[in-house]
């Protein structure tokens, strides 16, 4: 005879009613919540995951395999990429529902070995957080928070790898932490721990407030042996024990699913759709892209001011970060001015003119009149980069 003993039922109001008290274990009992359900009855209310993009769905940049800069983003958006050497190149993989619940992630292919790290070698990528989106994690204080990371992970090399944190505000603290991939090439649910930081505020600003990253492979000049725990320690990242992804063009590292709560428990994956989504990633970076055929895409319309500036204002679909910078594929700037197009512009500046516009201001030779309207056009094959990353 099988005898099944039912757990009891999670009271939340009770829970809640607790929290309302002002000392003993009132403030103990979201921390004391020890199952994935019971953490997600406490807080399910509410936006949990502090990732932007942690299910790879946007690449504004690009989906296609592209060579890693150092301290650059490429492909999937809010994820940043370092290494000392061009060794692996990114891209958004597609046709991984039925392993992870995500169809998209972000992958990793060596594209050039490295089979004996040197000392100062790194290899990593990283997503920051905004720091006036962390204020409750309370850091700096007896009430700091601890936090759990979630994520999927599928790699060539399996045995122990390495995540770790960063907080830079004021003295810089470092959280490093191991985990273990079981099995070559296959999807794997990693759940890690943070403790909470009662060291160091993070500062109520637009700047970086924390950053989680992922190593690839590390010198002994970035190791560390003290793990699960924040030090002071700015070259810590790694561990000794932590194999080299780098060792091999066969080698591959995948990651989706990326989700980052309160708690001592990871909750089931936040979905966001993919308007939501991209829309905070906005916020750091905008790309517009050129239209189909011999069209042009206007993305910003002003005056011509005089005989070699124009210009034209930019209604952004989001408050970005800050104020942003402007590039282009091209080198120089298209506006129409007058009813001709003038392709020698270059973008002198950007100026705020509100919570969510920007003025652009294109300087040219000469020979412009000036009372025309101005229209900064996008061309065939060509792209506008409005950036203001982390």
């Amino acid at each position: 005879m099988v005898v099944k003993v039912s757990k009891p039922e999670i009271n939340v109001r009770e829970k809640i009613s607790e929290l309302d008290k002002p000392s003993g274990t009132a403030g103990q009992a979201m921390l004391a919540a020890e199952t994935p359900q019971e953490q997600f009855n406490l807080i399910g209310a509410g936006r949990r995951n502090l990732i932007i993009n942690g299910g790879m769905k946007v690449a504004q940049r690009g989906t296609s395999a592209t060579a890693a800069v150092n301290v650059s983003y490429s492909t999937v958006d809010r994820f940043k990429f370092f290494l000392n050497a061009n060794g692996y190149t990114t891209e958004q993989s597609t046709g991984h529902l039925a392993a992870t619940g995500h169809d998209t992630a972000l992958k990793i292919s060596v594209t050039t070995a490295d089979t004996s790290i040197a000392t100062g070698d790194y290899y990593s990528f990283l997503t920051p957080l905004e720091a006036q989106n962390l204020q409750h994690l309370q850091y700096g204080t007896s009430s700091a928070k601890e936090m759990t990371l979630s994520f999927w992970v599928r790699a060539t090399k399996a045995g122990t790898q390495a995540i770790f944190v960063t907080h830079e505000d004021n003295t810089r603290y470092n959280f490093v932490q191991e985990y273990t991939i079981n099995q070559s090439d296959t999807w794997e649910y990693k759940t890690i721990t943070i403790p909470p930081l009662t060291a160091s505020a993070i500062s109520n600003d637009n700047g970086t407030g924390i950053r989680v990253g992922w190593i690839l492979a590390y010198g002994s000049t970035y190791q560390t042996s003290t793990i699960g725990s924040w030090i002071t320690n700015t070259n810590a990242f790694s561990t000794a024990n932590a194999v080299n992804n780098m060792d091999s063009t066969s080698n591959t590292f995948y990651l989706t699913g990326v989700q980052l709560e309160l708690g001592k428990v990871a909750t089931p994956f936040e979905h966001r759709s993919y308007g939501e989504e991209l829309a905070l990633c906005y916020r750091y970076y905008q790309q517009l892209n050129y239209a189909p055929s011999d069209q042009h895409n206007w993305y910003a319309s002003g005056v011509v001011y005089d005989a070699d500036d124009a210009f034209c204002l930019y209604p952004s679909p989001v408050q970005m970060r800050a104020l942003p910078t402007v590039t282009t594929s091209q080198g120089n700037f298209t506006v129409r001015c007058g009813g001709v197009n003038v392709t020698n512009f270059t973008m002198q500046d950007v100026r705020t003119t509100g919570l969510s516009q920007y003025t652009f201001h294109y300087d040219n030779t000469g020979g412009l009149t000036t009372g025309d309207v101005a229209m900064a056009v996008v061309l065939t094959n060509h792209y506008i980069y409005i950036d203001a990353e982390l």
